[in-house]
C-alpha cells in the first residue's frame, strides 16, 4: 500500500513528509530469508535508525529513499537487497526519479535528512534534477523534525 495524501490535511494545514536515504547496514538475518519487512526493519544504520524514531515519536510522516525500491513507505513491506548507489545505471536512475516525484509530488513540503559528509552523488543528483525540488528543504539534525 502506497500513500497518497491530500495536498492539505482535514485542518487545511499543508503536508509535509520527512525523508533520508538508505545504508548499506541493513538487519543480515533478513539476507537470504526472502521476508518482505518494513524499512524500520530493515535499515539498522545508526542514523537512519535514529530518524526513523523520531520521526515515528513526533507522529510526522515519513519515507526512505531506496536505491533499488525508490521512495519506501513505513507501511510497505520489501525483502533484503544490496544495491549499490555507484551501480544504479541511467536507466535505473530515471526509474528512481520518477518514482521520487510520484510519490512525493503530492505534499507541500518535502525534508531531506543528510549528512553532509556521507552524501553521495546519487542523491545529490536526484535532488538537482527532481521537479519537486521547489519544495525541498534539506536538513542535518533530527532535532528540526518538526
Amino acid at each position: 500500500m502506497v500513500l497518497s495524501p491530500q495536498n492539505t490535511n482535514v485542518l487545511g494545514e499543508q503536508m509535509r513528509i520527512y525523508i533520508t536515504h538508505c545504508s548499506a547496514k541493513k538487519q543480515k538475518s533478513l539476507k537470504k530469508s526472502h521476508e518482505k519487512v518494513a524499512p524500520d526493519i530493515l535499515y539498522t544504520a545508526t542514523s537512519i535508525q535514529r530518524f526513523m524514531n523520531e520521526c515515528k515519536k513526533k507522529k510526522v510522516q515519513w519515507a526512505i529513499f531506496s536505491d533499488k525500491y525508490g521512495v519506501w513507505f513505513p507501511n510497505e513491506k520489501h525483502e533484503w537487497y544490496e544495491k549499490d548507489p555507484d551501480t544504479v545505471t541511467e536507466e535505473e536512475f530515471r526509474r528512481l526519479l520518477g518514482d521520487f516525484q510520484e510519490k512525493l509530488g503530492c505534499f507541500d513540503e518535502i525534508y531531506f535528512y543528510y549528512n553532509p559528509g556521507r552524501f553521495h552523488r546519487l542523491y545529490n543528483r536526484l535532488l538537482k534534477e527532481a521537479k519537486v525540488k521547489g519544495k525541498m528543504v534539506l536538513f542535518t539534525h533530527k532535532d528540526q523534525i518538526i
